[in-house]
């Protein structure tokens, strides 16, 4: 979904910085797009503050803050381990918060700052408590921020995806046969009848980002296909 944004924001004009923990993606991703790249691990704090000074050194404050980095994981909560749980809830909200909290000062008044949740974060799977739990509290801390910092008319919302076509599940160590059944079985649980497109995540994007969206800020806006209808 972060290489979707980007490409769709690329192409609308504007100059975007991607990162990421593994250098060979982000670098592979930089060249294909036509985009700078650096490399930073949302989970750790000493990576967020090295990624706010190049960024400021580099390019000065910014219009559009774009956090999406997250891991997902199943276990139930009886068997769930607190190295996993640490893990999580470091790269899915500590991250997250503090990627936000330090670009405060760079972010240009008037800025928008939009933040990859999920469906998860309100409704229930079991096995992904940990997950859910995540990014429940991302859309309570981006409530919070907006409020805070309404006041120089900066803009920040949620978007809550559903199934999209995305690595997810391979990084999960899914092999072909599981994934395309997993496919198959989130397209039977979507109503528009088929997973999202990454491109359909930038989209929204651009547009909580533009001046069409100027009186939308603290929400969060789920594109799903409907499955949460259901």
């Amino acid at each position: 979904m972060g290489y979707g944004t980007a490409k769709v924001l690329k192409g609308l004009g504007a100059t975007v910085i991607i990162t990421g923990r593994r250098q060979d993606a982000i670098d592979q991703a930089a060249q294909e797009l036509g985009v700078d790249a650096i490399l930073s691990d949302q989970g750790k704090l000493e990576d967020i503050d090295s990624l706010v000074s190049q960024v400021n050194e580099k390019y000065g404050k910014i219009d559009i803050l774009y956090i999406n980095a997250g891991i997902s994981g199943t276990s139930s909560i009886e068997l769930e381990k607190p190295e996993n749980f640490d893990t999580m809830m470091n790269i899915n909200f500590k991250g997250v918060f503090f990627t936000l909290s330090k670009f405060i000062p760079y972010l240009n008044d008037g800025a928008s700052v939009v933040v990859l949740s999920s469906v998860l974060a309100t409704t229930i799977s079991p096995g992904l408590a940990v997950y859910s739990a995540s990014k429940a509290a991302v859309n309570s801390f981006v409530k919070t921020a907006a409020l805070e910092l309404a006041s120089r008319k900066i803009r920040v919302n949620s978007i809550s995806p559903g199934a999209i076509d995305t690595e997810l599940f391979s990084k999960m160590g899914m092999d072909t046969e599981t994934l395309n059944g997993m496919t198959d079985y989130l397209i039977s649980l979507t109503p528009i009848g088929r997973i999202g497109k990454p491109e359909e995540i930038g989209q929204l994007v651009a547009f909580l980002s533009s001046d069409e969206a100027s009186f939308i800020t603290g929400s969060d806006h789920i594109i799903d296909g409907g499955s949460t209808l259901l």
